[in-house]
């Protein structure tokens, strides 16, 4: 069943600047965060070097500020591209609340990186880095909606066929004949949520869904 959700709604649903959750979500693995990190120093000395050179020039507070850009870009960064994961989802013409059940649920392994390493005999081996994801095919009594997959961890083995699921599908076709993008969902019988990213306020959506079906 998918039941409109109103601009004003999906307001309140999904924010407009970072959360906690989507601040940590947006910093990546810890080969991003080091990523992050080297642009912050090697930016914010670059451009401090430079701004101290130009004291007496007019430049010097614009050359300071960008030093300050650049050191806190470990900050911002994060929270801009988790802003701009928030607003790509509200830029969609229509929104609605799924309610339905899992329909199929399975572990697939991703290769997630791959570089050329040499061997004991000198010999270049391409060597892939996996890692274990979790796939919930969804569906209510209209058939498929689609599927939402998000890394494997423990917790996530009490997910069962048939288990009921909620979440926000997003369309830019007013019969959703067309699924743009789905959010984050809620299995309300295991009090879980699951995804790859947490777009939605979760207490909210817990709040949202209860008066929603309900009624």
């Amino acid at each position: 069943m998918l039941i409109p959700i109103k601009p004003n709604e999906i307001q309140k649903l999904i924010p407009s600047v970072a959360t906690g959750d989507q601040f940590n979500s947006a910093l990546g693995n810890p080969q991003k965060i080091f990523q992050r990190i080297m642009i912050s120093a090697i930016g914010g000395v670059i451009t401090l070097l430079v701004s101290q050179s130009q004291v007496t020039s007019q430049f010097y507070s614009i050359w300071l500020i960008l030093g300050v850009v650049f050191i806190l870009y470990i900050l911002w960064g994060p929270i801009l591209e988790a802003s701009r994961k928030n607003s790509k989802l509200k830029s969609y013409s229509f929104y609605a609340l799924f309610d339905g059940y899992i329909s199929d649920v399975y572990v697939e392994d991703r290769i997630e990186n791959q570089q050329e390493q040499a061997n004991k005999d000198g010999r270049l081996e391409l060597i892939e880095k996996r890692r274990s994801w979790v796939v919930i095919g969804m569906e209510d009594d209209d058939g498929y909606l689609g599927n939402i997959n998000f890394p494997l961890k423990d917790k996530f083995n009490v997910l069962r066929k048939g288990m009921r699921i909620n979440c926000v599908v997003f369309s830019n076709r007013r019969d959703f004949s067309s699924i743009q993008s789905i959010s984050d969902a809620w299995c309300p019988e295991i009090r879980l949520w699951v995804g790859n990213y947490p777009y939605l306020l979760r207490p909210a959506f817990e709040e949202f869904i209860s008066r929603r079906i309900s009624s």
